[in-house]
Parts: C-alpha cells; sequence; structure tokens
C-alpha cells in the first residue's frame, strides 16, 4: 500500500462526566450540536477540507451511535480504498497484553499496527469533541517550515481560564521551553488546543517508552510531551486565531450554541468554502404555524412550530406546541413540548416529552443555571422545575 505523508488519529473515547446526563448513553463526540450536526463532525470535516482523508478514530465508551453514525465516512468525503476513515475500538492484543485505553497517548501507541500500515511521514493527533474550523494544511506547512519535531495548536485564552488548560511558555521565536498542565501560576497563557502534529519517527520511539514506565498514564500533557522537552526535541507552538471551544461542560455547551446566534458568530457554518458536514435524516421542511414565532434562533428540518422560540436551537423533528414559549435554550432532536410550557436557559435532550403547562428554567443556584431534562423523559403535566438541576 502507499505511503501517505500525513494521516489523522482522532481520539472519540472520552467519557465526557462534566455533561452529566448529556453523556449517560453517548460518547462526548457523538453529542448533537448546532442544530445540524455532531461535535465529531468538526475534526472530521476539517480532515476532509484539509486534504487529509485517512483518519483513525478511537472509540470506547458508549461507542454504538458513534460508530454508526461515521459509518463508512462517505458523508465528509472519507470513503477510501486506500485510507478513509476507520473506526478503532480497543482490543486485547496478546503482544502488547493491553486492552481498555488508559490514556490519549496510550490510544495512539495500541494503533501503532494500524499508522504503520500507511508509513506516514507526519502523525496528526485531534480531538474528537471541539468546536472549530481549521485548515491543518497550514499547521503542517509550519511544521516543516520550522523543521520541528512536534507542532503544538495554541491558542490564547483568558488569564483566569490557564488552570483549565495545558500552558505553553516559549521563546520568541514560538518554540515550547515547558508545558505545564493545568498550573495554578501561569507564566503564559497559551493553551493547548489538543492539536499535535508529531513526526512519526520521533512519536514512535517514545509511545514504547512509555509503556515501560509502569507509573506513566500514558498521557501526552502529562507524560509524552514532558519527556519530548526533557530530551531537547524541537517543539513549536502554532499560533490559531479562530474560534475554537472546548464544549467539555453544561455551561460551554449552552455559550457555544449562544454564539452560533450572533449576528456575525465567529463560527460561521455557512461558509461554503469550509463546509462542515453531518448524517442526518431525511425530514420535511419546518412547519411555522399562523400562531408561531421565530425570533433570533435557528431551527432544523422537520419541526413544526405552533408556540414562540426566541434566542434558541431547535434540532430537526421537533414540536413546540401552541402557547409553549422556548427562550434561551437547546432542544434536541424529537423532543415535544406542550401547550402552554414555558422553557427559559434550559438543555432538553433527544426524545423528551414536555407535558402541557410546565415550567423548566434556572434559579438562583450559583454553580448551575441551566436546566437539563435527560434523555427519554417525560415530564408530567403542571411539572415546575426551576432550581437549575440536571433531570436524570
Amino acid at each position: 500500500m502507499p505511503g501517505k505523508e500525513i494521516i489523522a488519529m482522532l481520539l472519540a473515547g472520552g467519557k465526557g462526566t462534566r455533561l452529566g446526563v448529556m453523556t449517560d448513553k453517548l460518547a462526548k463526540p457523538a453529542i448533537p450540536f448546532g442544530g445540524e450536526f455532531r461535535l465529531i463532525d468538526f475534526p472530521l470535516s476539517n480532515c476532509a477540507n484539509s486534504g487529509i482523508d485517512t483518519v483513525g478514530v478511537m472509540t470506547q465508551y458508549e461507542p454504538l451511535v458513534l460508530n454508526s453514525y461515521i459509518g463508512n465516512g462517505s458523508s465528509w468525503d472519507l470513503d477510501r480504498q486506500n485510507g478513509g476513515v476507520i473506526v478503532l475500538p480497543p482490543y486485547l492484543d496478546r503482544k502488547r497484553g493491553a486492552n481498555w485505553y488508559s490514556g490519549t497517548a496510550n490510544a495512539i501507541y495500541q494503533n501503532i499496527d494500524y499508522i504503520e500500515t500507511y508509513d506516514p511521514e507526519f502523525v496528526l493527533v485531534l480531538s474528537g469533541d471541539h468546536i472549530y474550523k481549521m485548515d491543518y494544511s497550514l499547521m503542517l506547512k509550519y511544521h516543516k517550515e520550522k523543521n520541528a519535531d512536534v507542532s503544538i495548536a495554541v491558542m490564547e485564552v483568558p488569564w483566569e481560564d490557564t488552570n483549565r488548560f495545558g500552558i505553553m511558555n516559549t521563546d520568541k521565536d514560538d518554540r515550547i521551553k515547558e508545558f505545564l498542565e493545568k498550573p495554578e501560576d501561569a507564566e503564559s497563557n497559551l493553551a493547548s488546543m489538543g492539536i499535535y502534529i508529531f513526526s512519526w519517527k520521533y512519536l514512535k520511539e517514545y509511545l514504547v517508552e512509555d509503556t515501560r514506565n509502569p507509573d506513566s498514564s500514558g498521557d501526552f500533557g502529562k507524560n509524552i510531551i514532558p519527556m519530548m522537552l526533557e530530551d531537547k526535541l524541537s517543539i513549536y507552538a502554532y499560533r490559531f486565531n479562530g474560534y475554537w471551544k472546548d464544549v467539555g461542560t453544561i455551561e460551554s455547551y449552552w455559550s457555544a450554541h449562544m454564539d452560533l446566534l450572533e449576528e456575525n458568530s465567529e463560527l460561521d457554518l455557512y461558509d461554503r468554502d469550509w463546509i462542515i458536514s453531518s448524517v442526518n435524516p431525511h425530514l420535511p421542511p419546518i412547519y411555522i404555524s399562523p400562531d408561531g414565532d421565530v425570533i433570533h434562533s435557528l431551527v432544523n428540518k422537520g419541526s413544526q412550530i405552533y408556540g414562540k422560540v426566541e434566542d434558541s436551537v431547535i434540532f430537526f423533528d421537533t414540536i413546540i406546541e401552541k402557547d409553549a414559549i422556548v427562550k434561551e435554550s437547546i432542544i434536541l432532536p424529537n423532543v415535544t413540548i406542550g401547550k402552554g410550557s414555558y422553557i427559559n436557559k434550559a438543555v432538553i435532550c433527544q426524545d423528551v416529552t414536555i407535558g402541557p403547562n410546565c415550567k423548566i428554567s434556572y434559579g438562583t443556584d450559583e454553580h448551575n443555571k441551566i436546566t437539563v431534562i435527560g434523555e427519554g423523559k417525560e415530564i408530567p403535566e403542571g411539572t415546575t422545575i426551576d432550581t437549575g438541576f440536571e433531570l436524570e
């Protein structure tokens, strides 16, 4: 099989525990986003748009929906005889004695045989649960121009958020001198985006060495990158200036949807030069009744609006009945909101039925002001939920 200059390895096995009931039955990358998509659509579309036609997707937690969704990759033009997209679940390997992926680097290590099939010069490592549009070919060009062994995509984050990220300290040429995992007192606000380009010959060596360390957690940020820095490898920061968001919490998931509703949203889903592709059922057009009203919102096909929708994102196949009001909320697929109900600042998961005259909104709890209704729930008529919590 002819070799590839670069292949992508996409980490899609995380539990996403900070998303609470949203990931009870779904892997985090399979979470719906933006009325039309799932989180994994963004890195897969970025690969296709960047000319990367070989993508290994490493799944683990609740993989059924995600595996079925990816299929043969045709939705992203990644159905190829030589390459394409392939799902790589963990398996028992008698040679390496491993099964579950124990960390980000360990997941790559367990798929060395797959990578070697394509004999790549470079390996792009991605997360399957970030929202952004990025041309990876420009990062590869930078990697080669710098003659780097490793390039790490970074962006500036607010100083108060630096303790949530891996932070890079660099010299004047953006060569990385230090990588600090979630520091309390950061000297820089350059945060790792979890996007790496490795020269494969070096990465393979360090993956094998890391597995010999019984105390390692098999993680890039905690183990592999620090080892490479200690050995004085050439590691550079690639600065990214576009929109990027880790939607790992209910608050960030909700706020990313509100970002989409801005008049000049930084995340332009209407850009025909960089299409984010997805898999969705064929459904009839949106219906808005004479009494229905939609203001400053996104509404997907198959939905029927008889009430009022404002500042919200409505996924496909949703019914909002007469006199119901939905404000600042995210309504996932196949939801029915009963007559006269009021929904404010909530995330309603798929297959939920909310009876008539219910009130679901947030209360005064400072730690959780977004109410989440878990998948498949039925809320009886007249129910009031106003404390800002997750209904499992």
